[in-house]
């Protein structure tokens, strides 16, 4: 966001977003205000570059000069995360030097805001900005009675000028500025660490369908857990693995995350960090928590026009629980107590990381199946699309790969395919396959989740269903064989390779899991691996079945879609199942 004023002491000053601003007016301002937050590496945000770029090239643009906004005064915030370290802010640090270097002069210091901090960002900003507004009044007064009082030769600054065109200098700062590059990493009201979900994220988060668990943990219900209790059909999971839609709870134990994804479901609201720097609950408190919260959202169904009773009964009962949603799961650094708290409870656990806690997954007790999210399959392509905290991302992400071969229970490489960004990545991603050796490849494309600001997907970057096919069928005959096409769930624009020397047994495909053997197993003690625990798929499930992935003994229900003046395709019309 760029604010302009004119008339010194910043009355009039309109904020406009920055891709509605004209360059060549911005020097002919009297007071500039930015704020701008700051991606991996300290790089803009996509609504933004473009003014970053700009001013970079005129800088260096001897033409232009130093002086080009030698008659405006300037103030810069960034937004950040202090868990980016030297890249903190690294935006808005570049935009305050490079007006510098072109002639601006600093009406105010650079604030530093950080997200990570207990002070609401909001709040930091605002006393930012009002610490300013009363400097730049100040000045404006003193500036009004030096004028009156004694008179100067053209072009003489104010009697009362200092550097800087007079303006205060940056020890001057009001000390209610609070939350401003303070190294604090804030703290708990007790003393102690800080609570994850301030109440700014809370609301947020809120808003979006979360319930929150304590002071770090969530739940939500998913649609496909509304759509299998009106008998309307199962997730992917359910086409899958035998997964009961109806009696899965989505849920995790942390809402922090080391990446901030170009495709995250949540823009981004919530916290982020390279290690655990909040409070906690354990895992008991979490689970009764989550499962209590869970049981209000089902019950809440009771009377939804479609909804069948024995499936709201069943729902009551939480049989699965997907540990993914927001956040990294396996931050929680009582994740394996948590988990085995869910296996007391005969509740499978179907666990997803982002790759980058390499020795969490080698800590990590045995799970009903285990994700790592392979978002791209090159060193670059993975810093564009999962924007991580570490400096050393690559490394981890590898070593996590590497780290799925010790385990014995089922391995599942999770790739989101974005058009433009990794679908073109086939070789790259077959040669990955070396590392982790993994039971199964999951392919999805990414979900669109409008504009939000931190990413630049469009709807063109979605790939359509023959797409992802496309690109599994690629990969199994990179691979030679080693991996089989076993499964398709369309309507989810999702398939599933699987090892056809372990899961493809008598001719027929074996992705099922037997959920009360694991458990059984799980209880025995002794050492078990993925297909000790396997079922036949039915056939409505596999690859190229009529279905496409589609329970029979469900009711397909296709919603209706008013497009005026436009006519459905094929696809807007599958799109239109739920």
């Amino acid at each position: 966001m760029v604010g302009g004023g004119g008339g010194g002491g910043g009355g009039g000053l309109a904020a406009v977003p920055a891709e509605a601003v004209e360059v060549e007016t911005l020097p002919e301002l009297d007071l500039l205000v930015v704020v701008v937050c700051s991606q991996s590496g300290g790089s803009p945000p996509p609504n933004a570059a473009w003014l970053v770029r700009w001013l970079r090239e005129t800088a260096e643009d001897f033409r232009a000069g130093a002086l080009l906004f030698q008659r405006t005064r300037f103030a810069v915030f960034g937004v950040g995360d202090r868990a980016y370290g030297e890249d903190f802010n690294g935006c808005a640090r570049e935009v305050h030097e490079l007006l510098e270097r072109l002639g601006g002069k600093s009406a105010s210091r650079l604030g530093l805001g950080d997200t990570s901090s207990a002070t609401p960002v909001e709040a930091q900003l605002d006393a930012w900005a009002r610490g300013l507004a009363r400097r730049l009044k100040r000045k404006e007064d003193a500036a009004a009675a030096g004028a009156a009082t004694a008179p100067r030769l053209r072009g003489e600054p104010p009697a009362s000028a200092g550097p800087g065109g007079g303006l205060m200098d940056i020890e001057d700062l009001d000390s209610e500025v609070v939350g401003l590059d303070d190294g604090s990493g804030g703290a708990g009201a007790d003393g102690g660490p800080p609570e994850m979900v301030t109440p700014v994220v809370r609301e947020s988060l809120t808003k979006q369908g979360y319930k929150i668990v304590g002071t770090h943990s969530g739940v939500k219900i998913c649609r496909w857990t509304k759509a299998m209790l009106r008998g309307r059909g199962g997730c992917y999971k359910h086409s899958f693995y035998g997964i009961a839609s109806h009696r899965c709870m989505e849920a995790t134990p942390s809402l922090a995350c080391a990446n901030k994804c170009v495709f995250c479901w949540r823009h981004h609201t919530n916290p982020i960090g390279k290690e655990w720097k909040w409070k906690m609950e354990g895992p008991l408190e979490i689970v009764e928590g989550a499962v209590e919260e869970h049981r209000r959202m089902v019950k809440q169904m009771r009377g939804v026009p479609g909804v069948k009773p024995e499936r709201l009964d069943e729902g009551m009962a939480v049989r699965h629980c997907a540990l993914s949603l927001v956040g990294e799961p396996i931050m929680y650094p009582k994740i394996n107590e948590m988990c085995d708290e869910l296996h007391r409870r005969g509740i499978s656990t179907f666990l997803v990381t982002n790759a980058q806690f390499p020795e969490k997954i080698i800590d990590l007790v045995p799970v009903t199946q285990l994700y790592v999210s392979v978002d791209a399959a090159t060193k670059e392509s993975l810093k564009e699309i999962d924007r991580p905290l570490f400096g050393d991302f690559w490394e981890r992400f590898l070593a996590s790969l590497t780290s799925l071969r010790e385990k014995r229970q089922r391995t599942v490489y999770r790739l989101t395919l974005v058009k433009g960004w990794n679908a073109e990545e086939v070789k790259e991603y077959a040669e990955l396959l070396d590392l982790g050796r993994p039971d199964f490849i999951e392919i999805k494309g990414v979900t669109f989740c409008g504009d939000h600001g931190t990413s630049s997907l469009t709807m063109k970057s979605v790939p359509f269903h023959e797409e992802v096919k496309s690109f599994g069928e690629a990969i199994c005959e990179a691979r030679g064989g080693e991996y089989g096409l076993a499964c398709e769930h369309a309507h989810s624009c999702c398939i599933l390779l699987a090892r056809t020397d372990r899961f493809y047994v008598d001719g027929r495909w074996h992705t099922w899991i037997d959920y009360d053997r694991f458990q059984d197993l799980l209880a025995s003690g002794k050492p078990f691996t993925s297909d000790d625990y396997m079922l036949p798929t039915p056939e409505w499930a596999v690859w190229g079945a009529e279905e496409a992935g589609f329970d029979p003994e469900e009711t397909r229900f296709r919603k209706k879609r008013n497009h005026p003046g436009k006519k459905p395709t094929p696809e807007l019309a599958e799109a239109a199942c739920s």
